[in-house]
């Protein structure tokens, strides 16, 4: 019977064993409802064939809705995430809370040296990466070659605002439904308030002086909101108010923007036949200045970082360096072309002939170089980054500036009334932060 009983005992060890090899570890990651994320989505079956052990779930969120959960969870500690899509702005506050896992022990072929300095720069806290960017961003106007030929103008590469507004103007046909320029109107600190800070930048604009009092009553944010609003008045779609990154890249697709000022990471899906019908017309230029010396783009990376919560961290980071790879890039270029990899990250990837192919490439790469997020503006100011400020507070601030904005654009309140809100706003809410 003993004999019996210590068999038995090692059989059950063995079963046990061997079901702890083969046990799966689910990791959850958190993203944005945008096209190259969605992208990746479809590409994970080479993932899981590396790694069967490891299974993917995913949280697929419009933009604002994944900030809020992601913040939410992360602050809480809440451990609902394992990878986070997060952004330039997030990545250098939540890496000194300490709420991240540093990065900088991925494998060396992941090779951190390759990642564009401005980008990795953005990433890094005293020395350590808190994130692997998936794709680089600055932002460009993306155009209609045709519309533009027949309203018998040129597009220069570094346009000015006068000339985009002369060319919205040519362009517009609303009769026919097509509208010179489509621009971010949706309420939120990374949706209008992205595009309308970093055009705010070109007209020599600030969020705040050197000691940190806000500049809504100033004569330069006035032009600059003032500014958007005839040309969206003017030259815009119909509901701007309710339209985002999205929106605008389905209207721009279907044929109705004569311009589109947006992240330079569009190229690759208005310029795609697939699902573009003006995917041969499209011409990509600088965004617009004013004369000033600060042109009218942000910088952005879209990155992947692991929460301190999460109890899965070193699956996770398979996961990590494997979707920001240079063989992720390949996959891609592989299976959809070069002109759909995730751009905007990688040295090797500029300097890829293939890639240098690609018709928005060099102008990526232009706008990206272009955009300095430690002097970000023509007059000084105390803080850096492009398209916010990179101090906790602004999201929330920025956020309800945004809704007065997209207030003033859907007719109601004006331009006077809601920059005197965004000012009295941030006044108090900087003043309750201490500042």
């Amino acid at each position: 019977m003993k004999q019996n009983t210590s068999l038995s005992l090692v059989s059950v060890a063995a079963i046990l064993a061997a079901t702890a090899v083969h046990a799966e570890t689910t990791i959850t990651i958190a993203t944005v409802n945008n096209g190259d994320m969605i992208r990746m989505q479809g590409l994970t079956d080479d993932f899981t064939a590396q790694n069967p052990d490891i299974k993917l779930e995913w949280v697929t969120l419009e933009e604002n809705v994944l900030r809020q959960r992601v913040t939410q969870d992360i602050a809480a500690k809440g451990g609902q995430f394992d990878v986070m899509t997060i952004g330039t702005y997030e990545v250098p506050i939540w890496g000194a809370q300490d709420w991240l896992v540093s990065l900088n022990d991925l494998p060396d072929e992941w090779d951190a040296d390759d990642i564009l300095p401005a980008i990795r720069g953005g990433l890094t806290v005293d020395g350590e990466l808190y994130a692997a960017p998936f794709y680089g961003e600055s932002s460009m106007v993306m155009y209609r070659t045709d519309l533009m030929e027949q309203a018998g103008l040129e597009m220069p590469e570094a346009p000015s605002w006068g000339f985009i507004k002369e060319a919205a103007a040519a362009m517009t046909d609303k009769d026919n439904g097509i509208y010179g320029i489509c621009l971010r109107g949706k309420a939120g600190w990374g949706e209008n308030m992205a595009f309308l800070t970093a055009m705010s930048n070109s007209f020599g604009a600030r969020w705040f002086d050197e000691n940190w009092r806000p500049q809504f009553d100033s004569e330069q944010w006035a032009t600059t909101l003032n500014t958007y609003m005839d040309l969206m008045n003017n030259y815009g779609p119909p509901g701007a108010s309710t339209n985002g990154f999205n929106e605008n890249l389905s209207l721009f697709q279907q044929g109705k923007c004569g311009m589109w000022i947006d992240a330079t990471v569009a190229a690759s899906f208005v310029t795609n036949p697939t699902d573009s019908t003006v995917a041969d017309k499209v011409g990509f230029a600088l965004a617009a200045d004013a004369g000033l010396g600060k042109r009218g783009n942000w910088l952005w990376a879209w990155s992947l970082a692991i929460p301190t919560g999460s109890d899965a961290t070193e699956e996770a980071k398979k996961f990590v360096a494997w979707a920001t790879s240079k063989e992720y890039t390949a996959l891609v270029a592989a299976n959809e072309g070069w002109a759909n990899v995730p751009p905007g990250t990688r040295t090797s990837l500029y300097e890829n002939p293939e890639y240098a192919k690609v018709p928005f490439a060099a102008m990526t790469l232009n706008s990206i170089n272009s955009a300095d997020p430690t002097a970000p503006t023509v007059d000084p100011v105390p803080y850096t980054g492009v398209q916010f400020v990179a101090i906790p507070e602004f999201a929330g601030i920025a956020t309800q500036v945004g809704q007065e904005f997209s207030a003033a654009l859907a007719g109601q309140q004006t331009v006077e009334e809601a920059l005197a809100k965004a000012q009295i706003l941030t006044a108090e809410e900087m003043e309750a932060a201490g500042y």
